[in-house]
């Protein structure tokens, strides 16, 4: 059996390549860089530890917790300090502890009177037209108030997505919210009566969901499903050419190598697909999807002496409004999450800079990204003295943006797989930004590659019928529209 080629060796790619090895299908992960994990890695450096992106994995869904026991990584997991729950907003120049039950949001300084109250009209606001694509702004600002853009989503908008709510799609970046109106007619009755659902499922919110890290990073997760996968995995190997042909695909790499493979699939970021060249029998396209928008962002951490922050870092960290006119989106209180990650006495602040609010400032040089970060923290937190520990990171195109009309993105993505047998789409353009969605979209890509692999493998039925999984090209059997059959994608976010 020719190995199935995965097309990039961050999360979702190296998920997908260890699942299909449980279902012995051979793999080969191409990656064009010069390890492995994509966003994900760790440093370890004067008794600090540093996250270049992400600092932890949200356990939303079983599939995560059972990918972490096979990998024998139970012992090395942590779970964040049942200490540091707290979230904070910033207002007035000043973190506000976000209210954690209705009770308290009522008795918070956060919101005025005015919004609370307007808070009361939710259940009884229509749901939007169906033909209508709202903006998450249009969205929030129609059922909770322009009080709840400003100092409560705008900010969680630019702590996840790095991204705008008046360019964000609420339909497609944020699915399950769109869900809750389309299904409840309300998003308060909606949490309430979809709590139980995710509770039969086995799901957690991801505001509920634990978070998860390791002993010494994020890293050690995609450090040990490369040692796992050991030679399937070829770095330094960049895709430039792929071929499909009535019996295989065929893979060429940069280096000129060319590789059989009985499927193909592509986890990488969608931005680099225009290097590709994509061949197939139906003449497609894949280039479009090259428009998808990523931001830049730039990952700034910080130590200090503890007694030099003011603030008691009780919580996960902190979110800042853009109407509160500071460099930073947010700062993680990374030591406060989770252990050793600053030497004793010491703690870490993980600060982001940019996305979609302020591009320019990503792109800084290291000092001064650095200047601006610990500016606002001297302000906000009440931070004095000077850091004992800095490290900047800069994400040239960090996050895909699932804007408004996004849809078109989906479409083709849709329209290729089902005119491309054998070709598979996955990964946070599709599935989701989150580190846990790309682990889901990794194990559900297995999942149909799996499928297909088997159906392929399989003698024709006696009665001549036809693999859903091999279809015939259009008008003869096959059904009109190109989306007719096409597996239903995990919706992330």
């Amino acid at each position: 059996m020719n190995s199935v080629a995965i097309i990039g060796g961050g999360i979702t790619g190296l998920t997908a390549a260890f699942r299909l090895r449980q279902q012995n299908i051979p793999v080969t992960v191409y990656e064009a860089g010069q390890r492995v994990g994509g966003v994900i890695q760790s440093v370890r450096k004067e008794g600090y530890l540093a996250e270049f992106g992400p600092n932890s994995i949200l356990e939303t869904s079983p599939k995560i917790s059972a990918l972490i026991h096979d990998l024998g990584l139970e012992s090395r997991r942590l779970y964040s300090d049942p200490g540091a729950e707290n979230r904070y907003l910033v207002r007035g120049g000043k973190p506000v502890l976000l209210p954690g039950s209705p009770l308290k949001f009522f008795g918070t300084k956060l919101f005025s009177t005015s919004a609370k109250l307007r808070l009361l009209k939710e259940p009884f606001i229509r749901r939007a037209p169906e033909t209508r694509e709202e903006s998450l702004a249009e969205f929030v600002v129609r059922r909770l108030g322009q009080e709840f853009l400003d100092y409560a989503i705008n900010p969680f908008v630019a702590g996840v997505y790095a991204g705008d709510p008046a360019r964000l799609s609420v339909q497609h970046a944020f699915p399950k919210l769109h869900a809750l109106e389309k299904k409840y007619g309300s998003l308060i009755r909606g949490q309430i009566l979809g709590a139980r659902e995710r509770k039969k499922r086995g799901e957690a919110s991801k505001q509920s969901a634990k978070k998860i890290s390791f002993d010494e990073g994020l890293q050690v997760l995609t450090d040990t499903l490369h040692a796992k996968l050991g030679d399937a995995v070829r770095l330094r190997s960049p895709v430039t050419r792929i071929e499909q042909s009535p019996d295989c695909w065929t893979v060429t790499t940069g280096s000129g190598e060319e590789h059989r493979h009985a499927a193909v699939v592509y986890t990488g970021p969608s931005h680099k697909l225009a290097q590709i060249q994509l061949i197939t029998e139906r003449s497609l396209n894949w280039s479009p999807l090259a428009d998808i928008y990523y931001p830049p962002v730039a990952s700034v951490v910080l130590g200090f002496r503890r007694e030099d922050v003011a603030h008691p870092l009780d919580g996960f960290g902190m979110l800042i409004p853009e109407v509160e006119r500071f460099n930073i989106l947010g700062a993680l209180f990374s030591s406060s999450l989770f252990p050793n990650r600053a030497p004793a006495g010491h703690v870490t602040l993980t600060c982001y800079l940019g996305g979609v609010r302020a591009p320019k400032l990503a792109l800084l040089d290291a000092e001064a990204a650095t200047e601006l970060a610990i500016k606002d923290l001297r302000t906000i937190l009440g931070v004095k003295g000077q850091p004992t520990f800095r490290h900047h990171f800069l994400f040239s195109k960090a996050i895909p943006q699932y804007e408004v009309g996004f849809g078109r993105f989906k479409d083709l993505m849709n329209q290729l797989e089902a005119n491309a047998p054998g070709l598979f789409l996955a990964g946070h353009y599709r599935d989701g930004i989150s580190l846990s969605d790309s682990i889901v979209s990794g194990h559900g890509v297995a999942e149909r590659i799996g499928k297909y692999v088997v159906a392929q493998a399989s003698p024709p039925a006696s009665s001549g019928g036809v693999s859903p999984l091999n279809h015939p090209p259009a008008g003869r059997g096959r059904p009109a529209n190109p989306q007719a059959g096409t597996p239903a994608l995990h919706q992330g976010a």
